[in-house]
């Protein structure tokens, strides 16, 4: 399994989602929230965790910001951009396969 070929979680998904346009911590958490009709809520802690993570690999980057401004502006890279694409591949395989067999009857 390659790196791009992983399974993301879904905290990290929706971060590389809402990071598609700059946005700032607090930010993000609000359009978390907003994509998924409030059933996914990051507490702080998890999510500056998960953006430090996901700096370290290169999927999105912090924009540089006005020196007197505490909000870090973060935004997704090409390769985080990727790393989504694939993942919403593999939720369209598991959809697929799951409502042939669901849906479908066993077959």
């Amino acid at each position: 399994m390659t790196m791009e070929n992983i399974a993301l979680t879904e905290a990290v998904y929706y971060i590389l989602l809402s990071l598609y346009s700059p946005l700032h911590g607090y930010g993000i958490m609000q359009k978390i929230e907003d994509l998924s009709a409030g059933r996914v809520r990051l507490a702080a802690g998890t999510l500056y965790g998960a953006i430090n993570t996901l700096l370290e690999k290169g999927w999105i980057h912090a924009l540089p910001g006005e020196k007197n401004n505490r909000k870090k502006e973060y935004e997704i890279t090409a390769l985080g951009k990727k790393i989504a694409t694939n993942e919403l591949m593999r939720l369209r395989e598991l959809l697929t396969n799951g409502e042939k067999i669901i849906e479908g009857g066993s077959k």
